[in-house]
């Protein structure tokens, strides 16, 4: 008799995945650490539509009207505020979980399509920067790579407090990442598990960090935007009291968001989707009378033009991309032809950012994906 003759069915409290996870656990008696962001099924921009234009209202004639997408971050205290072309930024991440190769192809991708990247954990580089038109600086818990020089290079910096997948957590990099150069700018030893700490060594609340973002002025001559990133898990909250330290952007990162790696019960069972998180910013904002006046920036799981337009008509000002500027390019790098015909994947050591050449397809598709989303 067959499986499907038994007339069995499968448990949801038990399904098979959650069995191969208890097993799993029981055999090495280690939590699974992973990168990504939450895998498990979450509210999305998705679950929102359009109405779209009839008799009440008028379209646009697309090849008649212009539609501006340009915005401008950091207006508040900023003597230089950061102007862009597109309403989609590239986030900060890492480098040691991306290679300088990447980086360097993000940053020109980014500087073709009138936007800005981000620096991420263990400090700049100067593939990075060198080929960034606009780029922003990360000041971390970690402090990994912290260099009062690189940040004064820097068009904005941005204070993470938290990230979408791990809100009030650290982050890992794992050994086999930890390269000589990598392991020189975070003063580490070389192929030993990193971990990133959850809070920053000289402060601990609201009060702290309006002194931090007053430093931080002060080193840059009160010319550059300063952000505040927190992940998503009180974000009215949050943004009120990033709003009251001093901020000029609030970044709210839900819990779509991806990461290098860190456990995977914190990335599936700690935050807020991005839907709900921007729904209570925006709420917070106006609240306080800044909204539009403190520029909203929001981030975790953004995937398309849609998902753009969305966030915006809901009130935020700009969005942040991470792994979908990453997906972007990866089919260039995942495949070679060979002789054959035939596409296979290189080997692991070659694959997608991990020391891999970066092949002249690389910056035209990172380019083309947000620019086909604002068009």
């Amino acid at each position: 008799m067959t499986y499907e003759n038994w007339g069995l069915r499968e448990s949801y409290t038990f399904d098979r995945h959650t069995i191969h996870e208890i097993q799993r656990a029981a055999n090495t008696g280690l939590y699974r650490i992973r990168g990504w962001g939450a895998k498990r099924y979450l509210p999305t921009f998705d679950d929102l539509v359009f109405l779209g234009a009839s008799a009440s209202r008028y379209p646009l004639e697309g090849y008649r009207e212009a539609c501006d997408t340009g915005v401008v971050l950091g207006t508040r205290h900023a003597k230089t505020p950061i102007e862009l072309k597109i309403p989609i930024t590239i986030a900060g991440m890492s480098f040691g979980s991306l290679s300088a190769q990447a980086k360097e192809a993000l940053g020109r991708g980014a500087s073709e399509v009138g936007t800005s990247t981000t620096t991420g954990d263990g400090g700049m580089t100067q593939e990075e920067r060198g080929h960034s038109k606009q780029l922003v600086y990360q000041v971390l818990p970690s402090r990994y790579g912290m260099n009062p020089d690189d940040l004064r290079q820097a068009d904005a910096i941005e204070v993470v407090v938290g990230q979408g997948a791990k809100p009030g957590g650290g982050g890992m990099l794992l050994g086999q990442k930890i390269t000589e150069r990598v392991a020189e700018m975070r003063t580490l030893p070389e192929g030993i598990d990193q971990r990133s700490a959850c809070r920053h060594p000289d402060w601990t609340g609201p009060d702290d960090l309006t002194i931090k973002i007053r430093e931080l002025r002060e080193i840059t001559g009160w010319e550059k935007p300063i952000y505040v990133k927190c992940g998503a898990a009180r974000p009215y909250y949050d943004t009120m009291l990033a709003v009251k330290a001093g901020a000029d952007v609030v970044v709210v990162d839900g819990m779509q968001g991806g990461t290098a790696a860190t456990q995977d019960v914190f990335i599936e069972h700690v935050g807020i989707p991005t839907l709900a998180a921007t729904r209570e910013a925006v709420r917070a904002l106006k609240e306080i009378d800044m909204h539009r006046k403190v520029q909203l920036i929001v981030a975790g799981g953004i995937r398309s033009g849609a998902d753009v337009a969305k966030a915006l008509a809901m009130g935020a000002d700009a969005v942040s991309i991470g792994t979908a500027a990453l997906i972007a390019p990866a089919t260039t790098i995942h495949t070679t032809k060979r002789s054959t015909g035939k596409l296979t994947r290189p080997p692991a050591s070659t694959r997608i950012f991990r020391r891999a050449t970066i092949p002249p397809a690389f910056q035209p598709r990172t380019r083309s994906s947000p620019s086909a989303w604002t068009r």
